[in-house]
């Protein structure tokens, strides 16, 4: 790789100072943090143990004068390292909550779950990827009876077989057919689609069974676990694991009734996906719009034997969806907007900037405030949690993190913490340089990880194959 003046003076500049050692620290620390949060200020070294102070500490003799911590960003486009112990967290968190531990007991793997999928609803005919047996289809071949040509005149068929990287995928037939102004408010409500959701969800546990709602809360509750994905087309939809859990007063996690089974929560489920709807804001637009999620919905038990429902592929196949966002879809635009001019500085699809504007536009409206629209444009209007769960699915990130500060702590000859006074100095490596020594670390750690899971993959399938 050819370097330019600058970097490589960069690179020979850190690499000769007397204080690389401990910059070299730092980054480490950060798990090769690709945006690090640079900190200065003051304070104390103290003993973990005692809690005696060891003597005073200064962001004034570190490199550059900063204590360089990890940014914690979620998403793999922004922070590769971050985004990876983000994803494993969340691995733990969803496979405590299906087969035990991390705090929950072992019988929770007994428990009744389900795995569900609740997709958004159409806004507009798109080009999509088709399979039947395996086999790649035409995305939307002419049919009898149908018309071949929207209003706009524009081609409502198509008989092209499209592979998953093609980039039509997801794109409208004819943009001006598509409720882009549907699809934000869409986006927009899907938190409380959702909240509305949970509480269909109980009445129809307890219509399936044939008792109250007061009566169901008294034997068994529901618990979730869920994350957000974005389709192609730019719409979110939902991968949520439900587990019945039964109700005891010592606040223990205990097995439902005899009884509540796997097959009532994907009744229910159904029941309730295609009775909750939200009335969304009036756009000006003549339409009062009532979403509700899409007539596509799958539902799945989880089972341990199984070989693709089981609590590991679940939790891994969660926890890839949760360092996600709008990106798939718009293609770099990932953080804020302080006006519609900076979209210039993105490459993007007409789908992809139209959603956008779509969101600025009605985010200027005084009724559309409390969506936030313009906030949350470059997530094309969905301003949830990615992650979520209730409250006793299982374990929080938070007492994951700990945990893991605790075991770093034991394994590190330095047994002391710091206590201070710290303000944010800036983001990011001091310069472009340090950006690429930190970045080719993390891609080595990355590689030597993936070989190591591979390693282990083929030493299970041998193990089998002998067995």
């Amino acid at each position: 790789m050819k370097l330019s003046g600058s970097l490589s003076d960069d690179l020979v500049r850190r690499a000769a100072s007397p204080s690389y050692e401990r910059w070299w620290q730092q980054v480490t620390n950060t798990g090769f943090c690709t945006r690090p949060v640079q900190l200065a200020g003051q304070g104390h070294r103290v003993n973990v143990a005692t809690g005696e102070i060891l003597g005073n500490y200064s962001t004034a003799g570190e490199p550059d004068g900063v204590l360089l911590t990890a940014c914690g960003n979620r998403r793999a486009a922004v922070c590769p390292p971050c985004s990876a112990t983000y994803r494993a967290d969340t691995w733990q968190l969803v496979a405590a909550g299906l087969r035990g531990g991390k705090g929950l007991p072992d019988s929770v793997a007994g428990h009744p779950a389900i795995f569900a999928t609740l997709t958004a609803p159409s806004f507009g005919p798109v080009h999509s990827t088709r399979k039947k047996r395996g086999r790649a289809r035409q995305c939307r071949p002419a049919r009898r009876g149908t018309w071949l040509w929207c209003e706009h005149g524009r081609p409502t068929t198509c008989d092209r077989t499209h592979d998953t990287g093609d980039a039509h995928v997801g794109t409208p037939l004819c943009d001006d057919c598509f409720d882009y102004t549907g699809a934000v408010l869409f986006n927009a409500l899907i938190p409380e689609l959702w909240r509305r959701t949970t509480i269909y969800l109980q009445r129809a546990v307890a219509a399936e069974c044939g008792i109250s709602v007061n009566a169901l809360r008294r034997q068994v509750r529901i618990t979730f676990t869920k994350v957000a994905e974005y389709q192609a087309r730019g719409l979110v939809h939902l991968h949520a694991v439900i587990r019945f859990d039964g109700v005891d007063d010592s606040g223990d996690i205990t097995p439902p009734p005899a009884g509540y089974d796997a097959q009532i929560l994907m009744t229910a489920l159904r029941v309730a996906a295609r009775s909750v709807t939200v009335m969304a804001p009036d756009t000006g637009d003549g339409e009062r719009r009532i979403l509700g999620w899409g007539a596509q919905l799958h539902a799945r038990p989880i089972r341990t034997a199984s070989s693709t429902t089981n609590p590991t592929a679940i939790a891994a196949y969660v926890a890839k969806y949760a360092t996600k966002a709008a990106e798939t879809v718009t293609g770099g635009v990932h953080r804020r907007l302080r006006s519609l001019a900076e979209l210039n500085q993105h490459k993007l699809d007409d789908h992809a900037r139209r959603l956008i504007e779509t969101c600025w536009h009605l985010g200027g409206r005084p009724e559309l405030a409390h969506l936030k629209l313009r906030r949350w444009a470059h997530m094309l209007g969905f301003g949830g949690h990615f992650s979520t769960r209730s409250r006793r699915y299982s374990v929080t990130l938070t007492a994951l993190r700990a945990v893991r500060r605790e075991w770093r702590r034991d394994q590190s000859d330095d047994k002391t913490f710091l206590a201070g006074t710290w303000r944010y100095r800036a983001a990011g490596h001091h310069s472009l340089g340090d950006s690429l020594l930190a970045a080719t670390a993390a891609r080595t750690r990355q590689q030597a990880a993936e070989a190591a899971r591979a390693q282990r993959r083929a030493e299970r399938l041998l193990l089998a194959a002998v067995a």
